[in-house]
């Protein structure tokens, strides 16, 4: 009997050992310590990301149309919402309005330019006029003069009479009053030309306003049908829509969350501990097993490593600066390409938590950055 007792003892100490031993293989494998340590890092916390469009109007008003309903598939262009666009309609009347009253002053004060130009050329040809009435003028007072010079020695021995020569003098001072007059009305002439000039300037001065107050009235126009062609909501991209939150008749005013568009090209973010980062790289492979498909495996690669731990990103920076410092490893995020070609992978969507195992022993490829070249 008491053999049969020591032998179950020494059995019991054994099973202990045993159970002893297995519990705490399972702790070092459940941790990654030796002699379990491999180059697989994974994590559960991970999900899968989309570049989520959040659709908004740009101009305020009443919802006139409600064109799509919750998770319909969109192609990019197509009218999503319709605001009540006559409003914008109006403006947009109005504005051609103004633009062709300022097109008509335009073309009415091309017509006095034109007008101005004529009567500048005018006055230019009569200052030529001028200038040669001055020229006949002053001819005919060389001539008088030169008639004068000889009258006055034969006035004074007799051989031209009293009369003669009072008619040669009458002529000589009617040709210095010709001169006068048409050196006069040069003057003139030069005094309306520099008039003219001046209204021609100011003409020139007025047109260019015009042409403007013209573009002004065009830019008007342009404006009122952007705003016009804003009342159509249209998606900014393919994919399929989430909730459609807008209701027919609802106001809504620019930057108000209407839908959202959620694209069909996805992939993952892994937030690793900072210690299971030391050896990761780009391009490394990487196999993912994801909640929502029963587990499905999937595959990928390390695209990015996040430029700093999440804490860096946080809104309230942590304040490590205190007496009772605890060290916490940080998260760093890892992005994650989904491979193509895989049947499942049309089924991701974002938000959608996955289990992602990268295998470090696999040599990536390290992104270096290159000096931009100075020119």
């Amino acid at each position: 009997m008491s053999r049969i007792t020591q032998f179950i003892r020494a059995r019991g100490h054994w099973l202990f050992l045993i159970a002893a031993f297995i519990s705490a293989a399972m702790v070092l494998y459940a941790w990654r310590l030796p002699p379990f340590h491999t180059g697989i890092e994974s994590t559960e916390n991970a999900y899968v990301r989309g570049q989520v469009t959040v659709v908004a109007p740009k101009v305020d008003g009443y919802v006139a149309e409600v064109l799509v309903q919750d998770y319909d598939a969109v192609k990019a262009g197509q009218v999503l919402v319709r605001l009540d666009c006559r409003n914008y309609q109006q403006k947009l009347e109005q504005a051609r309005g103004q633009l062709a009253v300022q097109q008509a002053n335009l073309a009415n004060a091309a017509q006095t330019q034109r007008a101005k130009e004529a009567v500048t050329g005018s006055a230019q040809a009569q200052i030529a006029a001028a200038e040669a009435e001055v020229g006949n003028a002053q001819a005919q007072l060389a001539r008088a003069r030169a008639d004068m010079r000889r009258a006055e020695p034969l006035a004074a021995d007799g051989s031209l009479s009293q009369r003669e020569r009072d008619q040669t003098e009458a002529a000589l001072r009617q040709a210095e009053a010709t001169l006068k007059r048409a050196q006069a009305a040069r003057e003139q002439a030069r005094a309306g030309k520099v008039v003219a000039n001046e209204d021609l300037q100011s003409a020139h001065v007025n047109q260019d306003a015009l042409k403007a107050a013209v573009q002004s009235a065009e830019a008007a126009v342009e404006l009122a049908q952007i705003d016009l062609d804003n009342t159509e909501i249209r998606a900014p991209r393919d994919g399929h829509l989430g909730e459609v939150g807008v209701k027919l008749g609802q106001y809504v005013a620019p930057g108000t969350q209407l839908l959202a568009v959620v694209p069909s090209q996805v992939w993952v973010v892994a937030n690793f501990k900072e210690t299971q980062t030391s050896h990761m790289q780009p391009g490394q492979p990487v196999r993912f097993e994801v909640d929502a498909l029963d587990n499905t495996a999937l595959t990928g690669q390390v695209e990015q490593l996040s430029p700093a731990t999440g804490s860096e990103f946080s809104v309230i920076k942590p304040d490590n600066a205190t007496g009772n410092f605890i060290k916490i490893p940080q998260r760093l995020s890892v992005r994650i390409a989904v491979d193509p070609n895989q049947e499942t992978a049309q089924r991701l969507r974002p938000g959608m938590s996955v289990v992602v195992h990268v295998d470090t022993n696999q040599h990536g490829h390290i992104e270096t950055s290159h000096p931009a070249q100075e020119g």
